[in-house]
């Protein structure tokens, strides 16, 4: 059975480094951050997560997905393509997340205010809304 994850958490909070770190040899990397000159990036990352559930593949969706009415098509759609639906929640502080992201650069440097605005949203992810799983990574 493909699994379809959903990373949750603050830009800066490591979702791509553990991405990296533990899916990248098995499941399709979808990130709107990889998607910049794309004009409807959720068509698109919803194009491309039915071809690989669709293949059987599994999917790991990289954005920060910070409430339950974001999450909410994500995880009906792997439930309709027969996927495991698990979300990895990032509990980072602020201040870590803000110092990662002062050590990008270029387009991967986020403006802070985008950072508290996510903040304000970010809902951690439970078993009530759908998930088949919830992993918790700690910082």
């Amino acid at each position: 059975m493909p699994e379809l994850i959903i990373f949750v958490g603050l830009q800066g909070s490591g979702k791509t480094t553990y991405y990296r770190e533990h899916f990248a040899a098995t499941h399709l990397h979808v990130s709107k951050d990889l998607m910049p000159n794309v004009r409807d990036r959720d068509a698109r990352q919803r194009q491309m997560i039915v071809q690989a559930l669709t293949e059987g593949r599994s999917v790991a969706v990289d954005n920060t997905n910070p409430t339950p009415e974001t999450r909410a098509p994500l995880i009906h759609l792997g439930h309709q393509l027969g996927a495991k639906v698990i979300a990895i929640w990032m509990e980072t502080p602020v201040k870590m997340a803000l110092a990662r992201n002062a050590a990008r650069e270029g387009k991967a440097l986020v403006p802070k205010p985008a950072i508290f605005a996510t903040l304000k949203r970010l809902k951690p992810p439970t078993a009530e809304e759908g998930f088949d799983e919830v992993r918790v990574v700690t910082a």
